[in-house]
């Protein structure tokens, strides 16, 4: 069995761009001019994630495991990865990777969107 989260968008030529240039993911479907399409795919390192004008709702949280946050995100930085730019706000994780109480280190990303995806990495014992 496989899942496939979705995301809702407003503009797909956006949204693809967003996810291709900056986070590292590919399209999967035919390709063309992505507003010509009202759902695409994309896949990154073996997972899929769908994109979509009329599925899903704005405001999801999709959590993408990966082994390294912290190079990452300096990655994602480095393709143009803007963040809030408080980093005493209270979601200071979108500033960049931080070390939480459940014992993982995350960074949080939000689409054009306003969906979210967390990075995460289980953080090492001490």
């Amino acid at each position: 069995m496989s899942l496939i989260p979705m995301m809702r968008c407003r503009d797909m030529r956006a949204s693809v761009a967003f996810y291709t240039g900056i986070l590292d993911f590919e399209r999967t479907d035919a390709d063309g001019d992505p507003a010509e399409h009202d759902f695409i795919t994309l896949g990154r390192g073996g997972d899929r994630l769908a994109l979509s004008h009329d599925d899903g709702v704005f405001g999801t949280v999709v959590v993408v495991a990966t082994a390294d946050v912290d190079a990452t995100f300096r990655l994602f930085r480095e393709r143009g990865l803007q963040t809030p730019g408080n980093p005493d706000a209270p979601t200071q994780v979108h500033e960049g990777p931080i070390d939480q109480t459940w014992g993982a280190r995350e960074f949080y990303v939000e689409d054009p969107d306003g969906n979210t995806l967390r990075f995460t990495q289980p953080r090492s014992s001490p």
